[in-house]
Parts: structure tokens; C-alpha cells; sequence
């Protein structure tokens, strides 16, 4: 009888400690599955895609040359944003700086730099901590008729943490034909189509704090925001590790600011850099009508009102 009371407690103790000592049940256990679902989507992979697939890929470190030079991936090309983008003549705010180049143009760079239409192009930068300069050039390249276009999830820290072998200098590629008939528009807004629809999408600020309260941190014209745009910084996508989070996430996020899935979106930052990554990321959250205004505040600041 002993006994039997002695093994009773025993099965009653194990169980109290299945129930409530760091089973799978717990809150906590479930925060930590939930924050760790990894983001998946049409334009991203992750490191461990890039580490298997190499030699079959082009990888662009899109930090541009500087950074590249300061250490980069091993077999990687370099090429910054600007590369891509009309900001040779004149300055932030004139009415054709920093806009996507004409096809004739974007061609003969992207040829000249070795991107050819026909590979996989992978891009990567500074995740939460850059700019977002490899969802721009993603973007692009998308408008130009690339099809196989993908970013790092994590970025260049994820790279490394993966195991990637760096170097100092980035990989020249031989230089490539490559043809452009015309620039896809379709996620694509400049500033008089935005003013003269403006009432009927929902803008979308992806600066930071500052930058929306009014701070002029780059040169622009003035500070503000556009009028009654939604504030939505980049750097709110990301996990504390760098990566994108989960696309339930991140819907929950875009709606609870405030956006459906069948509205007309308009994404913006400083020069369309880290809004054109917000609008990749949106497409692969399922909100399909979504254009990034490569002007953005610069432009917008210097011929339009803003709010504070």
C-alpha cells in the first residue's frame, strides 16, 4: 500500500511539471516558435540557399563598392543603388534625380556590370541596419523583365553567420548583352501621377521616427511627411536577429496600420530606397497594389506641401 501511495505521488508530481514547467504548451515556448517562423517568399532565400547554390548564381553585395571593400563575400560583384539610377546630373529633389534609368541606359550599365537576364540574381546589404538598398535594386531589376530575382533574408550577417567564406574586394563579371524594351510601371509612381490621384491610395512612410516628425537629416527641402501618410518604419519588418518576420506577422502589422490587401498603396522614404524593399515585401504579404514613388520625400519636399 505504501508503495502504491509513494508512486502515485510521483505520476501526479511528473505530471504538474509537464503542465506547467516548459512544456510545448507553455506561452512562452509558443512566443518563441512564433518569433522564429522564417519569413518565406517569391524574391527571398536565405543564407543557407546561397551557400549551396554559389556557382549557379550571380550574388550582388548591394552595399555598393565602399562597403564592399571593407568586406564582402567571396565571389560577390558590387554595385550600389546609384549605379542604377539617374543621380549623375543635378541634385536630391530635381524632378529626374534618383529615378529608375531609361531601358536603353539601365541596359548598357547592367551589361556592362555582367547581369545577365538569364541567371538567378541574389542580392544582399545590411538588413535592419542598411538601407534597404538591396530591395531596390531587386525592384528594379524586376521592372526591367529580370525573372529570377531573390534577396538574402538576414542579409550580410546572415552570410557570414552561415559560413561563407569574405574577402576584401568584390568580383568583376565579364561584361554581358543585355536588352530592355521598356521599364514595368506597374509598381512605379512619380510625383505628378501621386498628386493628381492622390486621394485615392493610402501612402505609406517608411522612415524613421525622426525623419517623419520633421527632423531634416539628408538635405531634403524641408522636414515633414507626406500628407496624412501612415507611418510605418523599415526597420519595424525585422526580428532583433536581423531577418524578415514571419509574413503573419508582418500582414497582422501592415493591417493593423491601417491597410487591405486590395488597396492602392503607395510606399516612400528618403530617395526610394527602403520603400522599394517595403513594397517587395508587402507584394509577398499578398498586397498587391503597391508602388514605390522613387522620387519619394526629396522630390515630394520640394515642390509640395508636407505635414509635420
Amino acid at each position: 500500500m505504501k508503495k502504491t501511495i509513494i508512486g502515485l505521488l510521483a505520476f501526479v508530481t511528473l505530471g504538474l511539471a509537464a503542465c506547467g514547467g516548459g512544456g510545448e504548451t507553455t506561452d512562452s515556448t509558443k512566443a518563441e516558435k512564433k518569433d522564429s517562423a522564417a519569413f518565406t517568399g517569391d524574391y527571398i532565400v536565405n543564407a543557407d540557399y546561397v551557400k549551396k547554390n554559389l556557382d549557379d548564381i550571380i550574388l550582388i553585395d548591394a552595399r555598393g563598392e565602399e562597403e564592399a571593400n571593407k568586406g564582402t563575400v567571396k565571389g560577390a560583384t558590387a554595385i550600389g543603388w546609384q549605379n542604377l539610377a539617374s543621380v549623375e546630373e543635378g541634385a536630391s529633389g530635381d524632378e529626374k534625380w534618383g529615378l529608375v534609368l531609361e531601358p536603353a541606359e539601365l541596359a548598357k550599365r547592367l551589361g556592362e556590370l555582367g547581369i545577365a537576364k538569364d541567371k538567378e540574381v541574389v542580392l544582399f546589404a545590411g538588413a535592419q541596419k542598411g538601407w534597404g538598398d538591396d530591395g531596390r535594386i531587386a525592384w528594379e531589376l524586376l521592372a526591367a523583365g529580370y525573372k529570377d530575382v531573390k534577396m538574402v533574408d538576414g542579409g550580410f550577417a546572415a552570410l557570414k553567420k552561415a559560413g561563407l567564406k569574405t574577402a576584401i574586394e568584390s568580383t568583376k563579371l565579364d561584361p554581358v548583352e543585355v536588352t530592355i524594351d521598356s521599364i514595368d510601371q506597374k509598381h512605379i509612381i512619380r510625383t505628378d501621377e501621386l498628386k493628381k490621384d492622390y486621394d485615392d491610395y493610402k501612402i505609406v512612410d517608411v522612415r524613421e521616427d525622426k525623419e517623419y516628425k520633421g527632423e531634416v537629416m539628408y538635405g531634403e527641402a524641408k522636414g515633414g511627411h507626406l500628407p496624412d501618410a501612415i507611418h510605418l518604419p523599415f526597420t519595424d519588418l525585422f526580428k532583433k536577429d536581423g531577418t524578415l518576420k514571419s509574413e503573419a506577422d508582418l500582414t497582422k502589422l501592415f493591417e493593423d496600420a491601417g491597410l487591405a490587401k486590395d488597396d492602392q498603396i503607395v510606399t516612400y522614404c528618403t530617395a526610394g530606397i527602403r520603400s522599394a524593399y517595403m513594397e517587395l515585401v508587402m507584394d509577398m504579404c499578398g498586397f498587391k497594389q503597391v508602388k514605390n514613388y522613387d522620387g519619394s520625400y526629396y522630390r515630394w519636399a520640394k515642390v509640395e506641401d508636407v505635414e509635420k
